[in-house]
């Protein structure tokens, strides 16, 4: 029995039927949202995983990468963090000053006031004066004596000189950045060389693809440290010695001879 008495098709009508390739279609855009850094002292553009460090200059925000922060600091950029620190050790300064120059002022003034402009009473004032600058540099500790130089003895073989070399490199801050870089690049060549020219210095050389970076190290004055020197973004920037490996990094971003890495 029909529920209308008008037949099927009038009680359940049927969807329209959409034509053949009338179908919309929804595109999705994917989109990273990791910002591009740029180091603002050497222009390089951060890899994947490295993080910038933040100084201040001239009262705006800096972002310089990992192997420039020596060179920042000589600029004179203040690392963030360290600023509020100098500031309040001016400012303390400078309110001790301003307290004793009130004092001061408020003497001389009191002895304008009275009349007497016979010398007298500077010679009272510049008297206690005298006696405390005597007495603070009596209590003045003796200033400490000199530390002696950190000079070391060279070695004399250049495997020794490479090895010594990275013991220090490895001491350094430099690793993690060799790791940081590794993560996205992959294993770097190293090649490790006594300098020609300099008995007491080595050459360190990492490099990927895209990226390079030179070391040096004076063994004579350990107490200077690793030296970044010069860097790249193509290994044919750099000569044919220096891209012949003979050392290797570790996940750490520590560097061994081929040999001990073996």
């Amino acid at each position: 029995m029909n529920p209308c008495g008008r037949g099927w098709p009038h009680c359940y009508p049927r969807s329209p039927r959409v034509p053949p390739g009338n179908h919309a279609v929804t595109r999705k855009s994917i989109s990273t949202n990791a910002p591009v850094v740029n180091c603002d002292v050497c222009g390089r553009t951060l890899l994947p995983g490295e993080i910038p460090h933040v100084f201040l200059a001239a009262g705006e925000k800096r972002s310089v990468c990992e192997l420039c922060t020596q060179r920042a600091s000589h600029e004179g950029w203040i690392r963030e963090g360290l600023d509020d620190a100098t500031v309040r050790t001016r400012g303390h300064n400078g309110r001790s000053r301003g307290l004793f120059s009130r004092l001061r002022g408020r003497r001389d003034g009191v002895a304008e006031e009275s009349g007497h402009d016979d010398g007298h009473a500077h010679d009272l004032h510049r008297e206690p004066q005298q006696e405390r600058e005597r007495d603070r540099e009596r209590d003045r500790p003796p200033a400490p004596p000199r530390e002696p130089r950190n000079v070391h003895a060279i070695p004399t073989n250049a495997d020794l000189k490479m090895a010594r070399a990275l013991d220090l490199f490895n001491g350094s801050r430099h690793p993690r950045t060799v790791a940081g870089v590794a993560r996205s690049l992959g294993p770097p060549i190293v090649a490790v060389r006594p300098s020609a020219t300099e008995g007491s210095v080595v050459t360190i050389v990492v490099g990927w693809e895209l990226s390079w970076y030179r070391f040096e190290i004076d063994l004579g004055d350990e107490a200077a440290g690793v030296r970044l020197v010069n860097q790249g973004t193509e290994l044919s920037e750099l000569e044919p010695a220096d891209q012949m490996p003979n050392a290797a990094a570790d996940e750490q971003g520590e560097l061994h001879l081929a040999a001990q890495h073996a």
